[in-house]
């Protein structure tokens, strides 16, 4: 069983991918898939900053956290948080390695295995991508144009994410898990097609940290 913060970041990660594809190819144009679908085509790296935010059903944030997320296709991103706490998540085209800092602990898994049939298909490269998802286009709101996207697969891990965007493309990112906790997301400063250094999405385990799952 995975510690609580990893089985959050898992699907946090495969929901942020899916955002990372959309900002970059997104201008003041009202959200759909042909924007999905031109990011596939062009876009093989993306930077940006992020604010997370995580709300219960009664709508008490019970988390906060802020850091920087960043993509280069196909199969390898980089998820930095800051603060409160240092975590790091790192697909490397192979696997995925959840770091946390505090309890020095690293978890493994095969990138397939750790996301499954989610938006981070995306790192894989697939065009197809958007036949998991039934889409929708929600009337706009707090300035916003929205877009939502939900899973087509019974068993998984959150029930909707909706994509909101402005004239600078996407800035906002609600994902909806089943249990009716709300992950809220804002990005700052997207980036298309930076200058991405390999070590970027390669990952070492400390020494002296723990080491969990499939790290060979």
């Amino acid at each position: 069983m995975f510690p609580h913060w990893i089985r959050n970041a898992r699907v946090l990660v495969a929901a942020v991918v899916l955002a990372a594809g959309l900002a970059a190819a997104t201008s003041a144009a009202a959200a759909t898939l042909d924007r999905l679908r031109d990011f596939v085509r062009e876009t093989q790296t993306a930077r940006a900053q992020f604010t997370q935010t995580v709300v219960d059903r009664a709508g008490r944030a019970t988390q906060s956290a802020n850091g920087e997320f960043l993509l280069s296709r196909p199969g390898k991103f980089r998820w930095a948080v800051d603060k409160p706490y240092r975590q790091l998540i790192v697909g490397d085209g192979e696997k995925i390695w959840f770091y946390d800092e505090d309890l020095q602990q690293v978890i493994v898994r095969g990138s397939r295995e750790a996301l499954g049939a989610t938006p981070a298909a995306l790192l894989s490269g697939r065009e197809d991508v958007e036949k998991a998802f039934s889409w929708q286009d929600l009337p706009a709101a707090d300035g916003l144009d929205w877009l939502a996207a939900k899973p087509l697969a019974k068993d998984a891990a959150f029930a909707e994410i909706r994509l909101g965007f402005d004239a600078r493309g996407l800035v906002a990112l609600d994902l909806l898990d089943a249990f009716g906790q709300r992950s809220s997301i804002r990005f700052t400063g997207m980036e298309r097609n930076p200058k991405l250094p390999p070590e970027t999405f390669r990952f070492v385990p400390p020494k002296g940290a723990d080491v969990l799952g499939e790290a060979r």
